[in-house]
């Protein structure tokens, strides 16, 4: 079956790179659209985001698990073209100050799972994520690694 992943994340020269990417068309299509509509809303809610990280190689996550800088040794989501961290936009400047429920709000509006609740506000979670946000339920996330799943188009990850 072919998909964005196999299609166009797979081929990227960037594959296998250590360093971040922030790169919007390695998004896939709905979910790139879901992100930019949701940055679109926060600036009319006075707050400016940009995109930190869309995609992120095993050898990337590797990397920052070694470091100590992620407690997951395994890539997620990222991986995929499905989750884009976005973080507050200060000047062309990034930053994490501050509070960033609005994107759970606003992730829901345009069907993406928030790290901060993982789509599941009622439930502690043990990770928190807040920056984070997917186009991909965690129950789905089975399938998504194993190659048996992708989202499709009117793949809603609340549903």
């Amino acid at each position: 079956m072919s998909n964005f992943f196999l299609d166009v994340i797979q081929p990227d020269p960037r594959f296998h790179s250590t360093t971040r990417i922030a790169d919007m068309s390695l998004l896939e299509p709905v979910t790139r659209a879901a992100v930019l509509a949701l940055i679109n809303d926060a600036q009319t809610h006075g707050i400016a985001l940009m995109p930190f990280e869309t995609y992120r190689s095993q050898e990337r996550q590797q990397m920052l698990f070694d470091q100590g800088a992620s407690t997951l040794k395994t890539v997620g989501v990222h991986h995929y073209g499905l989750a884009c961290d976005l973080v507050k936009n200060i000047g062309g400047e990034p930053s994490w100050k501050g509070d960033f429920s609005l994107l759970g709000v606003l992730g829901k509006i345009h069907g993406l799972i928030w790290g901060g609740d993982w789509g599941a506000p009622g439930v502690h979670h043990s990770f928190v994520d807040a920056d984070h946000v997917q186009r991909c339920s965690l129950r789905s996330q089975v399938g998504l690694f194993s190659g048996a799943f992708y989202p499709d188009d009117l793949y809603n990850p609340y549903a």
